[in-house]
């Protein structure tokens, strides 16, 4: 059975190339591993074959893991929907947020932002396609939402973030990845500076590489299913 290190290796190459075929530096592409209902023993061996970021979608589930991994001093994402009474264990414990919709819980992270920690790392989630069944800002009110995050002095505003949906066709599979880069171009001509589009996952990562990806978030690909 093949395991987490060789699995590293085969999801690592396959962003290089996906890299190269784009045209791009595979140094600009950095790999996050979803480790939500992923036992310590498979996170402990990625992080031994040198992955550093982890992304967990539940907020006691991923707390858990970080104090349990504090030794091996790795970066935690969080990637799940997060509700405004559970921003104070976020801002405490991770080191990134990207799924950040409303000004409401952007507030709360930044004044409960343990100071001495320095500003924490977030991405907008955006609906990329107008989802009801999906969270994120729409991109007609992300100017506002960017505007007013950017100047939150407990956030340092990276980028954006989005899940499409499933489409099968690479051709088909670029366009919403391309509209969010739209979206940060945009952001960019207005004066908010950013530097992260963290999206594509196993099905669709090379659409995702090759509009910008700059995170790809996979998880399945690199531990195996879940428990």
């Amino acid at each position: 059975m093949i395991g987490v290190t060789e699995n590293l290796k085969l999801v690592s190459d396959l962003l290089q190339k996906a890299a190269h075929d784009a045209g791009r530096d595979p140094a600009g592409v950095h790999l996050l591993a979803v480790s939500k209902k992923q036992p310590l023993d498979k996170i402990r061996e990625a992080a031994a074959a040198g992955q550093r970021d982890f992304g967990e979608n539940f907020v006691q589930e991923g707390v858990g893991k970080i104090e349990a991994l504090a030794e091996l001093d790795l970066t935690w994402h969080f990637i799940g929907h997060l509700q405004s009474n559970k921003t104070r264990v976020v801002a405490e414990y991770f080191d990134w947020v990207h799924t950040i919709d409303k000004l409401k819980v952007a507030r709360r992270l930044s004044e409960q932002r343990p100071r001495h920690r320095g500003p924490l790392n977030v991405c907008l989630q955006v609906n990329i396609d107008a989802e009801a069944s999906k969270s994120g800002v729409a991109p007609a009110g992300l100017p506002d939402l960017a505007a007013a995050c950017a100047a939150l002095p407990g956030l340092c505003l990276r980028g954006l973030m989005c899940v499409p949906a499933i489409r099968e066709e690479f051709a088909e599979q670029r366009r919403p990845f391309a509209g969010l880069r739209r979206l940060a171009d945009e952001l960019r001509r207005d004066g908010i500076e950013t530097d992260t589009l963290s999206m594509g996952m196993t099905a669709d990562y090379r659409a995702a590489v090759f509009e910008g990806a700059t995170i790809v978030r996979i998880g399945t690909a690199l531990f195996g299913e879940r428990g």
